[in-house]
């Protein structure tokens, strides 16, 4: 985790005193549950819990200081609990092995993870409608091969990354459901030693389902399934940013990042505004995405466990939550400021001497009877010159020149083809799709 790119919320799920934490819980959970069918003492777990509620400070150095030497880190955890509780700690994990707490624990702070980076979602969401809507209908070009295609409107470009978070979202949603699972099943998922009641207590009391086979561990295609859906979102974050790169380039100036004062683009150039923000959303996504092959890789494990997981997951699980929420801050942050220009759009769509009405003109002209052929023969020899004046050229003007194009429409028809807000008639219905 790079401080640079962390936000405090996120940060504090995956510190070691949360993790420690939550290891408690479980551990005094399962012998609670223990105590009720007799395995152990009651008392056991009403020590654990009133040591707990009077010392709520996890002593991480002191737990370190012992796993040195035990090399062990749930060993540590638990002779640092014994310490301090006594004699009934003897009780603790009784039929558990490690997995049963570290996998619990890892679906407990990526849930918990995955609440988070809901709220950001909803957040990103709500900002990317209200700029939807204040410029649904702001023409601007639309492009493909970044080459000008037909025209658009900016709150179409809104509406489209709003119907594609939408879908993130849902997708973050089932990938949520699918990784809080609970396995407390002992050394290798059998249950010989433990009883299956006390996985259904501790899940429940975490807000998690049950693991119905864990072998020993959670099996690891739930965390490849989580870390994908990070990275697919972590690419639609991509995508937009790239298209607020793209129109910030000085030959483009669309819209542009918000530029506050005191802020400086170059340190040899005073003249520079850079899109410094989503160039770094670019960066962070590819760092997101680089998350999901070693989760995939993860999911063929020796026979019942191996650790080979355990090293990548302490480096996945708490770098991509953490980069990915603040990647949803900062991109949130760009929506909301951004800065949009639809004098530049308008001028940028008439650029081109009315190319971008080509199609209107070709199908008109096959359904005044000109052949297809012949009719992209008629549109294109005229669109060429255009083309190649650079726009100083009309293309209605040309075409009304024409004979072979004179000979199919009539002036009047040629012209009714290059009215913009014949492109936008349904603008209403693209929007009722996405907000509803």
């Amino acid at each position: 985790m790079v401080p640079r790119y962390a936000r405090p919320e996120m940060t504090a799920i995956w510190e070691p005193e949360a993790k420690y934490r939550i290891w408690f819980e479980i551990e005094a959970h399962a012998t609670e549950k223990l105590g009720e069918l007799g395995v152990v003492p009651k008392s056991a777990a009403e020590a654990l819990w009133a040591w707990w509620n009077t010392n709520p400070t996890v002593d991480v150095d002191a737990i370190d200081a012992i796993e040195a030497v035990t090399k062990h880190d749930v060993i540590a955890f638990l002779t640092w609990v014994a310490e301090n509780v006594g004699d009934e700690a003897r009780f603790m994990h009784q039929g558990m092995t490690s997995s049963d707490v570290l996998d619990t624990t890892l679906a407990v702070q990526l849930a918990r993870s995955a609440d988070l980076l809901l709220q950001d979602l909803d957040l990103l969401l709500a900002a990317i409608k209200r700029r939807a809507e204040e410029h649904k209908y702001t023409p601007t070009i639309g492009r493909s091969h970044g080459i000008h295609a037909e025209p658009v409107t900016f709150g179409l470009k809104m509406a489209e990354a709003y119907a594609e978070f939408s879908r993130n979202r849902a997708r973050l949603v089932a990938a949520r459901e699918e990784i809080a699972t609970c396995a407390i099943s002992g050394a290798v998922g059998t249950f010989a030693n433990i009883d299956p009641s006390v996985e259904q207590h501790v899940a429940d009391a975490l807000g998690l389902k049950i693991e119905p086979v864990s072998t020993q561990v959670i099996p690891r295609d739930r965390h490849a399934m989580f870390f994908a859906t990070l990275g697919v979102i972590a690419s639609s974050i991509e995508r937009l940013s790239v298209e607020v790169r793209h129109l910030q380039r000085t030959e483009v100036l669309e819209a542009e990042e918000y530029f506050s004062p005191g802020q400086k683009g170059s340190s040899a150039m005073p003249h520079k505004r850079n899109p410094v923000l989503t160039e770094n959303l670019t960066g962070l996504a590819r760092m997101i995405r680089s998350y999901a092959l070693p989760a995939m890789e993860n999911v063929a494990l020796w026979h019942e466990r191996d650790i080979s997981h355990s090293s990548v997951e302490r480096y996945i699980g708490p770098d991509a939550c953490i980069t990915l929420d603040f990647a949803l801050g900062r991109l949130t942050n760009v929506v909301d400021k951004l800065l949009v220009y639809p004098e530049r759009m308008r001028k940028n769509l008439d650029k081109m001497g009315g190319l971008v009405h080509s199609q209107r003109v070709l199908l008109a002209l096959t359904q005044a009877g000109v052949s297809r052929e012949d009719a992209y023969r008629l549109v294109q020899r005229n669109a060429m010159k255009v083309w190649e004046s650079d726009g100083t050229l009309s293309l209605l003007e040309l075409l009304k020149a024409d004979e072979e194009v004179k000979a199919a429409l009539s002036d009047e028809q040629l012209e009714e083809k290059f009215d913009l807000d014949y492109h936008f008639k349904e603008v209403d219905t693209i929007f009722s799709r996405v907000f509803g």
